[in-house]
Protein backbone atom coordinates (compact mmCIF):
# COMPACT_ATOMS: atom_id res chain seq x y z
CA UNK A 1 0.00 0.00 0.00
CA UNK A 2 1.01 3.26 -0.50
CA UNK A 3 0.27 6.48 1.29
CA UNK A 4 -0.18 10.01 0.73
CA UNK A 5 2.72 10.16 2.78
CA UNK A 6 5.62 7.56 2.41
CA UNK A 7 5.95 6.57 5.97
CA UNK A 8 9.91 5.91 5.63
CA UNK A 9 11.57 4.75 8.73
CA UNK A 10 14.32 7.84 9.38
CA UNK A 11 17.10 5.64 11.02
CA UNK A 12 17.25 2.99 7.86
CA UNK A 13 19.09 3.93 4.38
CA UNK A 14 16.56 3.85 1.24
CA UNK A 15 17.73 0.32 0.80
CA UNK A 16 17.08 -0.63 4.22
CA UNK A 17 13.61 1.22 4.06
CA UNK A 18 12.69 -0.95 0.73
CA UNK A 19 13.77 -4.04 2.05
CA UNK A 20 12.23 -3.93 5.37
CA UNK A 21 8.98 -6.34 4.66
CA UNK A 22 10.62 -8.67 2.59
CA UNK A 23 14.18 -9.22 5.57
CA UNK A 24 11.42 -10.00 7.54
CA UNK A 25 10.37 -12.76 5.94
CA UNK A 26 12.41 -16.06 5.00
CA UNK A 27 14.06 -14.43 1.79
CA UNK A 28 17.44 -14.60 1.59
CA UNK A 29 19.22 -11.04 1.61
CA UNK A 30 21.51 -10.97 -1.19
CA UNK A 31 18.29 -12.29 -3.17
CA UNK A 32 16.19 -9.05 -1.79
CA UNK A 33 18.58 -6.39 -2.32
CA UNK A 34 19.38 -7.15 -5.81
CA UNK A 35 15.81 -6.97 -6.28
CA UNK A 36 15.54 -4.04 -4.58
CA UNK A 37 18.60 -2.30 -6.51
CA UNK A 38 16.81 -2.95 -9.69
CA UNK A 39 13.38 -1.39 -8.41
CA UNK A 40 15.55 1.90 -7.46
CA UNK A 41 16.69 2.06 -11.02
CA UNK A 42 13.25 1.78 -12.29
CA UNK A 43 12.16 4.75 -10.24
CA UNK A 44 15.25 6.63 -10.67
CA UNK A 45 17.08 6.29 -7.74
CA UNK A 46 20.48 4.47 -8.29
CA UNK A 47 23.13 5.65 -6.54
CA UNK A 48 20.74 7.08 -3.34
CA UNK A 49 20.56 3.95 -1.66
CA UNK A 50 22.59 4.63 1.45
CA UNK A 51 21.09 7.89 2.19
CA UNK A 52 18.71 8.65 4.45
CA UNK A 53 15.40 9.70 4.18
CA UNK A 54 16.05 13.22 5.59
CA UNK A 55 18.46 13.91 1.98
CA UNK A 56 15.56 13.51 0.06
CA UNK A 57 13.03 15.59 -1.70
CA UNK A 58 9.32 14.61 -1.38
CA UNK A 59 9.27 13.13 -4.61
CA UNK A 60 11.96 10.79 -3.82
CA UNK A 61 10.86 9.70 -1.02
CA UNK A 62 7.21 8.50 -2.81
CA UNK A 63 9.79 7.07 -5.18
CA UNK A 64 11.20 4.87 -2.54
CA UNK A 65 6.97 3.73 -0.95
CA UNK A 66 6.81 2.94 -4.78
CA UNK A 67 10.03 0.41 -5.12
CA UNK A 68 9.03 -0.98 -1.59
CA UNK A 69 5.25 -1.69 -2.52
CA UNK A 70 6.22 -3.20 -5.81
CA UNK A 71 9.24 -5.15 -4.26
CA UNK A 72 7.52 -8.22 -3.21
CA UNK A 73 5.62 -8.30 -6.17
CA UNK A 74 1.80 -7.55 -4.99
CA UNK A 75 -1.22 -9.26 -6.80
CA UNK A 76 -3.22 -5.98 -5.70
CA UNK A 77 -1.34 -2.68 -5.15
CA UNK A 78 -3.47 -0.20 -2.88
CA UNK A 79 -2.80 4.00 -3.58
CA UNK A 80 -4.87 6.29 -1.43
CA UNK A 81 -3.62 9.73 -3.19
CA UNK A 82 0.51 8.55 -3.15
CA UNK A 83 1.04 12.44 -5.43
CA UNK A 84 -1.45 14.43 -2.88
CA UNK A 85 1.29 16.64 -1.72
CA UNK A 86 3.70 16.46 -4.70
CA UNK A 87 4.33 19.61 -6.80
CA UNK A 88 2.59 19.33 -10.29
CA UNK A 89 6.13 18.64 -12.18
CA UNK A 90 7.08 15.92 -9.60
CA UNK A 91 2.95 14.69 -10.13
CA UNK A 92 3.43 14.24 -13.74
CA UNK A 93 6.72 12.05 -13.30
CA UNK A 94 5.52 10.08 -10.81
CA UNK A 95 2.55 9.37 -12.59
CA UNK A 96 4.41 8.29 -15.66
CA UNK A 97 6.27 5.93 -13.10
CA UNK A 98 3.44 4.64 -12.11
CA UNK A 99 1.67 3.54 -15.30
CA UNK A 100 5.54 2.36 -16.85
CA UNK A 101 5.89 -0.07 -13.56
CA UNK A 102 2.34 -0.79 -13.57
CA UNK A 103 2.32 -1.42 -17.39
CA UNK A 104 5.45 -4.02 -16.74
CA UNK A 105 4.30 -5.59 -14.04
CA UNK A 106 0.77 -6.02 -14.62
CA UNK A 107 0.01 -5.67 -11.03
CA UNK A 108 -4.04 -4.40 -10.55
CA UNK A 109 -4.06 -0.59 -9.15
CA UNK A 110 -6.79 0.35 -6.61
CA UNK A 111 -5.84 4.51 -6.95
CA UNK A 112 -8.02 6.59 -4.57
CA UNK A 113 -7.90 10.12 -5.97
CA UNK A 114 -9.85 13.27 -6.27
CA UNK A 115 -7.97 14.63 -9.25
CA UNK A 116 -10.16 14.17 -12.56
CA UNK A 117 -7.21 14.32 -14.71
CA UNK A 118 -4.96 12.09 -13.09
CA UNK A 119 -7.53 9.28 -12.69
CA UNK A 120 -8.62 10.23 -16.86
CA UNK A 121 -4.55 9.22 -17.16
CA UNK A 122 -3.86 6.35 -14.92
CA UNK A 123 -7.50 4.39 -14.91
CA UNK A 124 -8.80 1.77 -17.17
CA UNK A 125 -11.82 2.36 -15.25
CA UNK A 126 -13.37 5.23 -13.27
CA UNK A 127 -15.34 4.37 -10.05
CA UNK A 128 -17.34 7.19 -8.59
CA UNK A 129 -18.46 7.16 -4.82
CA UNK A 130 -21.02 8.52 -2.75
CA UNK A 131 -19.75 10.73 0.36
CA UNK A 132 -21.31 9.22 3.72
CA UNK A 133 -22.16 6.40 3.24
CA UNK A 134 -19.27 5.63 0.63
CA UNK A 135 -20.62 3.34 -1.83
CA UNK A 136 -19.61 3.37 -5.63
CA UNK A 137 -22.20 5.42 -7.49
CA UNK A 138 -21.15 4.74 -10.88
CA UNK A 139 -18.04 3.49 -13.15
CA UNK A 140 -17.03 4.52 -15.94
CA UNK A 141 -14.86 2.04 -18.67
CA UNK A 142 -12.09 4.68 -20.37
CA UNK A 143 -11.77 4.15 -23.85
CA UNK A 144 -8.50 5.74 -24.34
CA UNK A 145 -5.95 2.27 -24.21
CA UNK A 146 -3.55 1.62 -22.01
CA UNK A 147 -0.75 3.14 -24.31
CA UNK A 148 -1.71 6.15 -23.84
CA UNK A 149 0.73 9.33 -23.52
CA UNK A 150 -0.28 12.70 -21.21
CA UNK A 151 0.58 14.79 -23.78
CA UNK A 152 -1.86 13.70 -26.44
CA UNK A 153 -4.68 12.15 -24.31
CA UNK A 154 -6.57 15.44 -24.02
CA UNK A 155 -6.38 15.29 -27.55
CA UNK A 156 -8.48 11.89 -27.55
CA UNK A 157 -12.82 12.55 -29.23
CA UNK A 158 -13.76 11.35 -25.95
CA UNK A 159 -11.79 13.15 -23.51
CA UNK A 160 -13.53 16.45 -22.59
CA UNK A 161 -16.97 14.26 -22.50
CA UNK A 162 -15.90 12.25 -20.16
CA UNK A 163 -14.08 14.61 -18.02
CA UNK A 164 -17.06 16.68 -18.19
CA UNK A 165 -19.18 13.66 -17.05
CA UNK A 166 -17.08 12.56 -14.40
CA UNK A 167 -16.79 16.23 -13.02
CA UNK A 168 -20.82 16.93 -12.98
CA UNK A 169 -20.71 13.28 -11.42
CA UNK A 170 -18.80 14.35 -8.46
CA UNK A 171 -20.11 17.79 -7.85
CA UNK A 172 -23.73 16.18 -7.67
CA UNK A 173 -22.56 13.64 -5.10
CA UNK A 174 -21.07 16.75 -3.16
CA UNK A 175 -23.84 18.37 -3.29
CA UNK A 176 -25.99 16.01 -2.16
CA UNK A 177 -23.71 15.75 0.56
CA UNK A 178 -23.72 19.20 1.68
CA UNK A 179 -27.08 19.32 1.63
Amino acid sequence: MIFQQPNLFPWLSVLENVTFGPRLGKHRKDEINARAMEWLGLVGLQGFEHHSPWQLSGGMKQRVALARAWLPGPDVLLLDEPFGALDAQTRLMMQELLREAWLNTGTTLLFVTHDVEEALFLADRILIMSANPGKIVEEIALPFGRERDIENLSEHPDYSGIKHHVLHRVRKEAKRHLG
